[in-house]
């Protein structure tokens, strides 16, 4: 049996947009949960999207969703790709979905709905297609810190330095951080970074915590799933994101010194996070462990 998944279509006007992670990150989430899944999951899904390449079925669609909403037929997704915290980084984060999920139009609708179409065996492969690529790049995206809050556009309207160039507080997570890490923004630099962090999830670092990301996970509940990552990421914005004596310290700063030094750390776990947790949703989608049906 299908779980039932109330949600609304998801038919509103075209609304400004904000970037997502970077390909990089995106990329590198979607090339970890192609390691991590079951094996009925990958042809699942290699199935869906019409693609047999391993590895490539699920990071070469990774970022679509980010072109997509610049088309014509795409911009009423702009809005699919966050939810505003309506809070008060550093002293105070925390989400409401009546609040900050307007009209049930954020993240957390968006990938319930695409999981719902992604699992309607009646709709036609195209649509499904098309669900699965959102699934993919909206569980990135709720990992990104800057994707549950609101402040100043997610960071986006706070003016920044990186290297030695303009750019903003938003961007600087999105990719300016993981690229100084990395040294590029390439399939290959996400396959490279996938695989370190492989290394930490299966017997690393992250290796006792990977059960607690998993706990919870349940299509029974997607709300209640969702909300948790997003609560979870949103908390990060007051941890590491903005400083202690506000967003304003950030203001015009040089943040790939003592910033960056203290942010990777967080960056790197919530890309982790992202992985491991896509992977587990596309196992219960797929019915890949036993405890999701098609």
């Amino acid at each position: 049996m299908k779980p039932s998944l109330h949600l609304p279509l998801l038919l509103l006007p075209i609304l400004p947009s904000v970037q997502a992670w970077g390909s990089l990150g995106h990329m590198t989430v979607a090339y970890l949960a192609e390691h991590l899944v079951a094996p009925r999951t990958e042809l699942y899904m290699q199935r869906i999207l019409d693609n047999p390449s391993t590895p490539g079925y699920l990071g070469s669609i990774a970022t679509w969703a980010d072109s997509y909403r610049y088309t014509k037929d795409g911009r009423y997704s702009a809005h699919l790709h966050y939810i505003d915290a309506d809070d008060s980084p550093p002293w105070s984060c925390g989400l409401d979905i009546e609040r900050d999920c307007a009209d049930e139009f954020c993240i957390v609708s968006a990938i319930g709905n695409y999981t719902s179409r992604l699992m309607d065996a009646d709709l036609d492969p195209y649509q499904r297609a098309i669900a699965a690529k959102f699934v993919v790049h909206f569980i990135g995206d709720i990992h990104q810190p800057l994707h549950t809050e609101g402040l100043l556009r997610g960071g986006n309207g706070i003016k920044v330095r990186f290297a030695g160039r303009n750019s903003n507080l938003h961007s600087v997570w999105d990719s300016a951080i993981a690229e100084h890490l990395i040294g590029g923004y390439t399939p290959t630099h996400a396959r490279s970074w996938a695989a370190d962090l492989l290394g930490d999830v299966e017997g690393g670092v992250y290796s006792p915590l990977v059960d607690g990301w998993r706990e919870g996970v349940s299509l029974g509940d997607v709300e209640g799933s969702l909300m948790r990552w997003a609560g979870e990421s949103n908390r990060v914005v007051c941890e590491h994101v903005v400083p202690e004596g506000g967003w304003e310290e950030l203001q015009g700063k040089e943040l790939s010194g003592e910033y960056y030094d203290q942010a990777i750390g967080a960056v790197e776990m919530q890309v982790a996070r992202a992985g491991v947790r896509l992977a587990e949703w596309l196992d219960l989608v797929a019915g890949g462990d036993g405890r999701g049906e098609l």
